[in-house]
């Protein structure tokens, strides 16, 4: 039954991460994203691995992708006809793909893995836990501090861009404006207004 349930999850996350990578659509490549990170989630649980499937869920699933789909599908998308995709993208990437596969089955196979028999799967949730507030409370405080100045730097590069943009939207209005106050109407106002006695 383990057996069968690891090959079900190992099937949704592969079909699915193939989904991603070639489909058209941007919107169902995220849903498709969707079904991989609950596959290796799952994978996560069945070794034991509680925090990251934990992780995997609250903030990736219920984090990250959900603000990228409300991103992509409030935004608004090309609907025109995309790019060539030929072989000047195909083939680097599947070369690259196939490189990457070659280095991990070299390292998976050359590796002297350590053979014992299975254990039980016990929490890491209390270990984590407590190595982090411990051992690795610097470490784990400086990262903090680490994410905690790229979002204050984004927050000002995104304030500057709006501010720029905003000047550049406000620069034709202006210069429209100051062209008709001398245009024809204004001409003809200042005309009149020398006729009279």
């Amino acid at each position: 039954m383990t057996g069968l349930v690891f090959y079900l999850l190992a099937a949704l996350t592969v079909l699915s991460a193939f989904f991603v990578v070639f489909s058209r659509n941007i919107v169902h490549a995220g849903f498709a994203l969707l079904f991989t990170l609950f596959g290796v989630a799952g994978l996560y649980g069945m070794l034991g691995a509680d925090f990251l499937a934990a992780t995997q869920v609250i903030v990736y699933i219920g984090g990250i992708l959900v603000l990228v789909l409300f991103t992509v599908m409030m935004t608004r998308i090309p609907r025109g006809p995309g790019g060539a995709r030929g072989l000047d993208r195909f083939v680097p990437a599947g070369i690259i793909a196939l490189l990457l596969f070659a280095l991990l089955y070299k390292v998976i196979t050359g590796t002297p893995w350590a053979e014992r028999a299975p254990e039980p799967p016990a929490g890491t949730t209390a270990r984590l836990g407590l190595a982090f507030l411990t051992d690795y409370v610097f470490p784990f405080e400086f990262a903090s501090l680490v994410l905690l100045v790229a979002m204050i730097g984004a927050a000002i590069l995104i304030r500057e861009r709006g501010t720029k943009a905003a000047g550049a939207r406000d620069e034709p209005v202006a210069a429209g404006l100051a062209a008709g106050s001398g245009g024809p109407v204004g001409d003809a106002g200042g005309a009149g207004k020398e006729a009279q006695p």
